[in-house]
């Protein structure tokens, strides 16, 4: 017999991180996160990532700025960041959006912005 591990995640108990995110169901190989209701501003320092991001927007707009390319986001699109690509998000409106990513972000202290 396989895994049969089923892990539940109510989002309004879910603890949230130091940068607003709230954690939601992670498994071995991928992990969620939940960025609810962030303020528009400056865009956010860029970096590199040693995971892979999949993400996809509830609600409001960003911009995704990537290797040289901006991507608009706007609520019923998702997004794809490389494992390492450089990248920073801008803000526009108030945004609500989920990320997938793998390996699993907490994995060796990678949770961070």
């Amino acid at each position: 017999m396989g895994d049969t591990t089923i892990v539940k995640v109510q989002s309004k108990y879910s603890p949230a991180g130091e940068f607003g995110q709230k954690y939601l169901a992670a498994g071995i190989r991928v992990a969620m996160r939940l960025w609810e209701d962030e303020p528009p501003g400056r865009q956010k320092p860029e970096t590199k990532r040693d995971y892979e991001v999949i993400g996809y927007v509830i609600k409001g707009r960003a911009e995704l700025h990537s290797e040289g390319q901006v991507i608009s986001l706007e609520p019923g699109d998702s997004w794809v960041v490389p494992r390492g690509a450089a990248h920073t998000y801008k803000i526009l409106e108030p945004f609500t959006a989920v990320e997938v990513t793998s390996p699993p972000y907490h994995v060796h202290g990678r949770d961070v912005t």
